[in-house]
């Protein structure tokens, strides 16, 4: 994958949404100081590795010289050596003599250490027994190290001169019997064991030296400075003496004063630092499970890491050696655990947002201890969190949006099954009675809990994001039930429908339709009624954010109200439509038909009407009420246009079609006008006057009455006028050619929507 493809990637992730587009600046800005930082913080490393490397460098430079010079001094001498040799006549037998009587010497050396290693090992196994006893001061750390260094020499002088015979079998000098019966092997295996036991003593005083410290052990803290200090200088000459044989290895054993001494690396400083590391890591996994049982305490919980480095500070700088640098080591160490282990717990696939709040927050704190330390924060490597603030900020956000998204969507989909599965026992009621879903209460306060969370933060940038998901998240719930609704009426509406099941849709409808008022009623305010939900949710959002951003929460509130409203309304709507679906079918396809004149169906339909009121007046949110007798009212008066396309739909002259429709008319109205909405309902089935001229009007007249019904209804569709045309029992082509040269002459200007606009 190359670069343009991964940016292309990243690009998709941060806009997933048109609204997104808005954060752009915002997100500009954040990488424009997210990358100012990177490139300080590279500058600085840069700087720091350019000093190191010189300093090596000229390290290097004055060691190859300081080398050249010690090879050059021993070619001398070697050479003064040969000439020696060639000087002196007898020089062969006097060498030989000599060689002897060195050997003589070691031997002796050998044998009278040997003898009292025994007692001398035993004298020091006493010495550490009487130090177990008291751990905590360790009278005899000093003597026991002295004591155990001879020890190690003698056993590694012993060693060599077993290597380096030419005359005995090694086998047979390591398994040589003293006259106490045991053997050198025997002996060197003891002094393994005993050192292993020291070890122990010096770890475990490394592993508490901050408590030795803060006790005023200042004794015991000096005398285990002196002990790593003197093992550090010995294996500064090993690394030397093992450096000079592999550089100059033909030299340097022509030299044997020069292999004397320690042959290996003992690693006392690099056990020391790595017991202060070991230390620290078990006080981090402490204060681990501290913040993750409670994130708040994430200060409580560190507070030994800043007392610890007071400690080193204040007490134990003056106690160990100055090149050691003792508080800047402890500060390398600490700090590069301490970013270890937040890094760990950011990289952690199940952190919660409480937690990754409390480190964002945390960061500065840090800092700020360290500064009245004496420790500034350039002088820190790596950044605490690798300047991962604003990822972590918005990472934060979108673990809070991720919980809002992932609520909404199963609660969707529970929703979605339940309305579709007619699942009665997911609606509920109100305390006035009326339907409701079981899961609004629930929606809301979920939101308002994720707001807690998000206010947690005390950033405007982290609740505007997670406020905007909540919008989408909304918007798109109102989408929902908007859909849901219309499959459903296009599935009743199919004409081999099953039609079981049309209450429970009903009471459904009725229910999301009370929903919706639910979320906008604020009541009567002047008897302190409760606000609802929009309202609330309004409120508590209105303090977390930006100035600059309240304007978008009224746009999107008012948004979101005007949803409401049209969503509780659709649903009512399709409430009416599907009584016509379903229990009008057979009425309205008999409407100006031959039977239409000697049936009362518009009486019928009333009576249904009145049945359905009774039925759902009690269960239906009082605003929607009138709502639901408009809609009635438009549905039938829609349907009553349309049936002039019913088969076998005409009008006769001779026939009284005209009165016939009066008399419908008036039926309606009888019922519409107990009705507050009654004057609306009126003025909307005036059209029905219009729909009689077109049916009445002389043929000639016929373009002129349908120029004034344009004026008066601009959307009326020229589809639905030569329906009307055609069920005249006098329709000729001229009457439809005349109307359709007199619809491209008429101009009017469009409007709002009239009824004729549902009329096809």
């Amino acid at each position: 994958m190359n670069d343009a493809e991964v940016v292309t990637i990243k690009l998709a992730e941060l806009l997933r949404h048109p609204e997104d587009l808005d954060k752009i600046p915002a997100l500009k800005a954040e990488f424009t100081r997210k990358k100012a930082a990177i490139d300080g913080q590279l500058r600085h490393g840069l700087k720091e590795q350019l000093e190191v490397t010189q300093a090596g460098m000229n390290s290097i430079t004055d060691g190859q010289r300081a080398v050249n010079l010690i090879k050059e001094e021993m070619m001398k001498i070697d050479k003064l050596c040969a000439e020696a040799q060639n000087m002196i006549r007898d020089f062969p037998h006097i060498n030989l003599v000599a060689r002897t009587h060195r050997n003589f010497e070691q031997v002796e050396k050998m044998k009278t250490d040997i003898g009292s290693f025994e007692d001398n090992l035993s004298r020091l196994e006493a010495l550490l027994r009487q130090d177990d006893e008291d751990p905590e001061n360790q009278p005899n750390l000093l003597e026991i190290h002295y004591g155990l260094t001879q020890l190690r020499d003698i056993r590694d002088e012993a060693m060599d001169q077993i290597k380096s015979s030419e005359e005995t079998s090694t086998e047979l000098i390591e398994n040589l019997r003293l006259d106490t019966g045991s053997t050198v092997q025997e002996y060197f295996n003891r002094l393994n064991e005993v050192v292993d036991w020291f070890d122990d003593h010096v770890g475990n005083a490394c592993m508490n030296l901050i408590p030795l410290v803060q006790s005023g052990n200042d004794g015991m803290v000096v005398r285990l400075a002196l002990v790593i200090e003197e093992e550090e200088k010995k294996d500064s000459k090993v690394k030397a003496l093992q450096e000079a044989q592999r550089e100059y290895k033909e030299l340097a054993a022509r030299f044997k004063s020069i292999a004397t001494g320690p042959k290996e690396l003992r690693g006392y400083k690099e056990k020391f630092l790595k017991a202060i590391e070991a230390s620290a890591k078990a006080q981090i996994d402490l204060s681990d499970q501290a913040f993750l049982e409670d994130p708040s305490k994430l200060d409580k919980a560190t507070r030994w890491y800043f007392n610890d480095l007071n400690t080193v500070q204040k007490g134990m700088m003056k106690l160990m050696p100055k090149k050691w640098r003792i508080f800047k080591t402890y500060v390398n160490i600490y700090h590069k655990l301490m970013h270890d282990w937040l890094l760990e717990r950011i990289d952690d696939q199940d952190l919660k947002p409480t937690h990754m709040l409390a480190m964002i927050h945390w960061v500065d704190k840090y800092y700020a201890k360290m500064e009245k330390l004496g420790v500034l924060e350039e002088d820190l490597s790596p950044h605490l969190i690798d300047n991962r603030a604003a990822e972590l900020v918005r990472e934060y956000r979108q673990l809070i949006i991720k919980a809002v998204e992932e609520w909404m969507d199963r609660m969707a989909v529970t929703d979605k099954r339940n309305f579709l599965n007619r699942i009665e026992a997911a609606l509920d009621t109100d305390e006035n009675g009326c339907y409701r879903t079981k899961t609004l209460g629930d929606m809301w306060r979920m939101l308002q809990e994720q707001l807690l969370v998000a206010s947690s933060s005390d950033r405007t940038d982290v609740a505007e994001g997670v406020i905007d998901a909540m919008f989408r998240a909304l918007a798109s719930r109102q989408r929902m039930w908007e859909s849901l609704a219309d499959a459903e009426l296009a599935k009743f509406a199919a004409p081999t429908a099953e039609q079981d099941g049309l209450q429970l849709v009903q009471d459904w409808l009725v229910a999301i339709a009370n929903d919706q008022i639910a979320c906008i009623d604020d009541g009567d305010q002047d008897t302190n009624s409760t606000v609802s939900y929009l309202s609330s949710f309004q409120r508590d959002i209105t303090p977390l954010v930006s100035p600059a951003y309240t304007t978008t929460i009224l746009t999107q509130i008012d948004v979101l109200r005007d949803g409401y409203v049209d969503l509780g309304t659709h649903c009512i709507h399709i409430f009416a439509s599907l009584i016509f679906t379903v229990d009008f079918r057979s009425i309205m396809s008999e409407f100006f038909t031959p039977n239409w004149y000697s049936q009362k169906r518009v009486g019928q339909i009333v009576s249904t009407f009145q049945d359905y009121l009774a039925d759902y007046e009690r269960v239906l949110h009082p605003s929607l009420r009138d709502i639901l007798v408009e809609e009635l009212s438009d549905e039938f008066l829609v349907y009553y246009l349309s049936a002039v396309r019913n088969k076998g739909a005409k009008f006769r002259r001779a026939d009284p079609f005209t009165d016939k429709i009066k008399d419908d008319v008036v039926t309606a109205f009888n019922y519409f006008e107990a009705f507050p909405s009654f004057p609306e309902i009126k003025m909307k089935w005036r059209v029905v006057d219009g729909f009689v001229k077109l049916l009445e009007a002389d043929k000639a007249q016929v373009p002129a009455v349908y120029e004034q019904f344009k004026g008066q209804y601009w959307d009326v569709q020229i589809g639905w006028v030569e329906a009307v045309l055609r069920a005249r029992d006098d329709f000729e082509r001229s009457m439809l050619n005349a109307v359709k040269a007199k619809a491209a002459e008429v101009y009017v200007e469009r409007g709002v929507d009239t009824i004729m606009s549902k009329v096809k």
